[in-house]
């Protein structure tokens, strides 16, 4: 069984900043807009190299992703950045009318998504964002699993032409993806391969998955776990093609179970091939305040739920 290894532990939203900072040098049109939330989005170094494509909005999301919109009609790639919740919730008409009904190149960039937001609470806790964004035409949804995955994850959507949503996280986290790794829009990552039972992961839980197949294995049950960073578009051939051989699949993500990745599986596989599934996901409910680490077990999302979901549809092949 292949091992994968924690490099360090980091937070997807510094892989964000360390990818724009690369932009910055590497593309003239890429620009920066943020809404008072400079340190929080790790802007600090794209705007001490490229201070003259940077603009402060201040809170004031809703006119950030109208100038967003308008920048775009003269060539620029703007890259938006605030917390996720304020990044659509927030601002779901602005972002509907301006940027996706008309195609715009915004790439709207969400940090402190999900549970692991922590000590603020379910008013920042945003677990449906997900669904706000993948109901919108067009739009791409994208929530990589690490720095380095958040980083060539950002740096791999300035050249995609259209509306992108990337998700990102605010708590250190295990690093374990490669450095040098290309970031393919919509291709599934596959990390193990297996045969018992597929694991389909997302965000923060694909270690989470990596560390429930480990102990899977010393079980007997041999899973497969696969890292879908893109979830919309969703890689259907990549699942299909792992549930054929397994009989069945667990999806897991930090997000609420109406709306998500677990639900665009569950289209896929019902229009092409039925399969049992059980979903690793927040159950229709507001978070609450809590170190990350408390609220994913209180709510079921790490390997120990992860494990007892493969164990429960295993037994439903």
């Amino acid at each position: 069984m292949k091992k994968y290894i924690d490099t360090g532990k980091k937070d997807t939203r510094s892989g964000f900043g360390a990818g724009l900072e690369v932009l910055g040098q590497t593309n003239e049109n890429v620009v920066a807009l943020c809404a008072d939330l400079v340190g929080s989005l790790k802007m600090d170094a794209f705007i001490a190299n490229s201070p003259d494509r940077f603009f402060q909005i201040g809170i004031a999301e809703a006119n950030m992703m109208g100038i967003a919109a308008g920048l775009t009609i003269g060539g620029k790639i703007p890259f938006t950045g605030t917390f996720a919740n304020f990044s659509t919730g927030r601002v779901y008409d602005q972002i509907r009318q301006s940027i996706a009904y008309s195609g715009k190149n915004v790439k709207i960039c969400a940090s402190h998504a999900g549970l692991t937001l922590g000590e603020d609470g379910a008013t920042h806790q945003i677990l449906e964002d997900i669904g706000l964004m993948k109901m919108l035409p067009g739009m791409v949804v994208i929530n990589p699993c690490d720095y380095n995955q958040t980083k060539a994850a950002t740096i791999a959507i300035a050249d995609y032409e259209g509306p992108v949503y990337l998700r990102f996280g605010r708590p250190k986290v295990a690093n374990f993806t490669p450095e040098d790794q290309k970031f393919e829009i919509g291709k599934a990552v596959h990390l193990l391969e297996g045969t018992d039972v597929t694991i389909v992961a997302t965000g923060h839980l694909v270690w989470e998955a990596l560390q429930a197949a480990e102990d899977l294995q010393k079980t007997g049950v041999n899973a497969e776990v696969i890292n879908i960073h893109t979830i919309k578009p969703l890689d259907h051939e990549a699942i299909l093609k792992s549930v054929k051989k397994t009989g069945c699949v667990v999806t897991a993500e930090e997000h609420n179970f109406l709306g998500g990745l677990g639900e665009s599986v569950s289209r896929v596989l019902a229009q092409n091939y039925p399969t049992p599934q059980e979903f690793i996901a927040t159950n229709d409910t507001f978070g609450e305040s809590g170190t990350p680490e408390q609220l994913m077990k209180k709510y079921g999302l790490n390997a120990d739920a992860i494990i007892n979901a493969v164990e429960k549809v295993m037994k439903r092949k």
